[in-house]
Parts: C-alpha cells; sequence; structure tokens
C-alpha cells in the first residue's frame, strides 16, 4: 500500500468546517499529490460521514487511499466502548460504508484493543474482510508493540505522535519497523496547539473553545509546550515557514514515520501542512526540537 506523506483527517468536517470548505480542502488535498484521506474518528463520526460521502463523490476515487477504524463506539457507556469481536466490526464495516457511500475501505483498522477478543479473532475478521473485497489493507490503532506482533495480517500501525506526544517511541515505532508495517502518526500537531494558535487565548471557533472536545487540548497548554513552541518559533523564523510547518516536518522526518496526519479548517492551515513537501529541517534544529520536546517541566 502506498499513501502520500500527508494524510488529511475528515473528523472536523461537519463541525466546525462547511461542506464548501471541505470540498476546496479536498480538492487543493489531491490537487498536490496527496492521496491519504482518514474518515473522521468514533466520536464525530454522523455529520462528518455525510459530508464526507458528499466530497467523495465529486472526486475521483481510485485516486483517494480511504482509511478508516472500527470496534469502538465513545456513545456507549464506559466499559463497553471497545467491541472488536467478529460481529461488531462487520457490522461497523459495513455502516461505514454505506455512510460514505463507497464499495470499500482501502484502510481499515482496528480503533482499539479488546481485551474480551481474542487476537486471532481480531485478525481473522480484518482478513476476511480483505478477502470479501470490503477493505485493501488492514492495520491497527493504539496498539502496543506486543499487541502489534501477535495480530497477523496487518500493514500499518497508527497513534498520536507529535512534538508534545512521543510515547511511541519506546515501543510501537520500533515493533512496527521489526515487523515490516507502515506507521501513521495521528495528531500531528497535537491538536492545533503546535500551530501556536493558543498561546494568547483560546480562539472561539477552535477546537480547544469545544465545551465536550475541548478539555483534551486545554489539558496540553502548559510550560512544556510554551518551551517547545518557542524552540518552533524560533526555527521557523529561521526557515522562514510557520511553526505548524516545523513541527509538522519534524514528524514526517522521524524513523519509522510513513506518514502524518492533520485535520485543517481552513485553505490556509492546509498551504502551511502542504509546505512540508518543499522543507527538510537541517539535523541541528530536528535534534534540538527533540531535545526541547523531551524535557518534562513542571
Amino acid at each position: 500500500m502506498r499513501v502520500s506523506r500527508l494524510g488529511l483527517g475528515a473528523d472536523r468536517w461537519g463541525v466546525d468546517v462547511s461542506l464548501e470548505t471541505a470540498e476546496n480542502i479536498a480538492r487543493q488535498f489531491l490537487d498536490a499529490g496527496g492521496s491519504l484521506l482518514e474518515a473522521s474518528q468514533p466520536d464525530t463520526y454522523g455529520v462528518a460521514d455525510d459530508m464526507l460521502a458528499t466530497v467523495l463523490s465529486q472526486l475521483p476515487r481510485d485516486e483517494i487511499c480511504l482509511s478508516a477504524v472500527s470496534g469502538v463506539d465513545p456513545r456507549k457507556p464506559v466499559g463497553r466502548r471497545v467491541d472488536c469481536s467478529r460481529r461488531n466490526l462487520i457490522r461497523q464495516l459495513d455502516e461505514r460504508l454505506r455512510a460514505l457511500g463507497t464499495d470499500y475501505l482501502d484502510l481499515w483498522s482496528v480503533a482499539w484493543w479488546d481485551m474480551r477478543t481474542p487476537p486471532e479473532e481480531v485478525a481473522d475478521t480484518l482478513v476476511g474482510a480483505v478477502r470479501a473485497g470490503k477493505v485493501r489493507y488492514v492495520g491497527a490503532r493504539g496498539y502496543r508493540g506486543w499487541q502489534l506482533a501477535v495480530t497477523e495480517g496487518l500493514v500499518a500501525a497508527s497513534a498520536s505522535y507529535s512534538l508534545l506526544n512521543r510515547d511511541v517511541e519506546d515501543e510501537v515505532l520500533p515493533a512496527a519497523a521489526h515487523l515490516g508495517l507502515g506507521f501513521l502518526a495521528g495528531r500531528a500537531l497535537a491538536q492545533g496547539v503546535l500551530s501556536g494558535k493558543y498561546r494568547e487565548q483560546v480562539p472561539t471557533d477552535s477546537r480547544g473553545a469545544d465545551p465536550v472536545g475541548g478539555a483534551e487540548v486545554l489539558d496540553r497548554l502548559d510550560h512544556r509546550s510554551d518551551t517547545v513552541l518557542d524552540a518552533l518559533q524560533l526555527a521557523a523564523d529561521g526557515l522562514g515557514i510557520a511553526p505548524s510547518t516545523a513541527a509538522l516536518s519534524w514528524v514526517q522526518e522521524q524513523p519509522g514515520v510513513t506518514a502524518a496526519i492533520i485535520s485543517v479548517r481552513n485553505e490556509q492551515q492546509l498551504d502551511e501542512a502542504l509546505a512540508t513537501a518543499d522543507v527538510r529541517l537541517p539535523k541541528a534544529i530536528g535534534e534540538a526540537l527533540a531535545d526541547v520536546s523531551a524535557l518534562r517541566l513542571h
């Protein structure tokens, strides 16, 4: 499976991205050589899937690598949200295909490790969907290294990875490299924190202002993120690029990273992301950003 180095997430579509903007963003992304388009996360699909289906109907489907996950439903009570049984995975896959108006997914990933479902059942379900023609390739999201190793048939692992979240470096990235899996870095801009837009205040139209989903963003606004942003701004000024471009370039250049996935709200944000195609961080700057982001400040 081949994907573009930059992936475009659709989880904000229908939330703070209009249909017209979504159409413009998608066309701009494809025109720039992008191919990896990720459907919304389980907590936001519905209106986002409806909008994505409309956009997909106007685009060349064979030029898009469409990715989606199944196995988690955050609308259910705690303790019942993760269900990666064969029955539930197939049900959710069929629902997503209908909602997105497509016959297949290019990448279908199990959304979380399910302690109650044997990994053999999960793997057999994933591979069975490939054999049935409903998906082209399969992966896993949020898995630890050993969990990737005991689940056969995967071609990709995905997890959050940014200058503010480097947990995958300890186990997941080495495991993916050993197993020959691609790695998709989600939330590569830490949900917009690394763009610097939250430094002065929380914009009223931003994800951080969302009374439901903004808590995770606000939790990142601390001394450590300020220090990383200072370093990013210094690097960006020296290179003549936006801080978000520098942050995204850093992720894309890390060993084992196949693609970095971001969500944007407008064409300007996408322009800054696409600029990474022409940017190569000097080794000294990349190492300095890594050193600063590794600090634990209190």
